[in-house]
């Protein structure tokens, strides 16, 4: 017979059901997706990071996007335009404009083309 195969929730999987919830506007479920995930001991990747750093800057949580986006660099992980993109506008929106300034001269330094969302 068919032998049953245990599906575990795998990175990929969570990502995608992240950047759901942050298209939805959900980012408390988003947040809890994230923080579900490193309980399950499974690294989070950039998609991930970026998925809920938008979902909190959707949600207008400019401290919590932040947080997630220095979380990122100490993980090693290469913020990307969305991840820098959403921090800068997360920033602006909280009112931190010398933050959200900050962020945008890391990303010149990082050699990323800022998007029309980054002015």
């Amino acid at each position: 017979g068919m032998q049953q195969i245990e599906v575990l929730p795998n990175v990929i999987s969570y990502s995608s059901t992240i950047s759901a919830c942050e298209k939805g506007g959900q980012w408390q479920r988003a947040l809890g997706l994230f923080l579900a995930m490193q309980q399950m001991e499974l690294l989070p990747n950039v998609i991930s990071y970026s998925s809920t750093i938008s979902a909190c800057e959707k949600g207008g949580q400019w401290q919590r996007a932040l947080g997630l986006f220095l979380a990122m660099q100490q993980m090693e992980l290469l913020p990307n335009v969305i991840s820098y993109s959403s921090t800068i506008s997360a920033c602006e929106k909280g009112g931190q404009w010398q933050r959200a300034l900050g962020l945008f001269w890391g990303m010149q330094q990082m050699e990323l083309l800022p998007n029309v969302i980054s002015y």
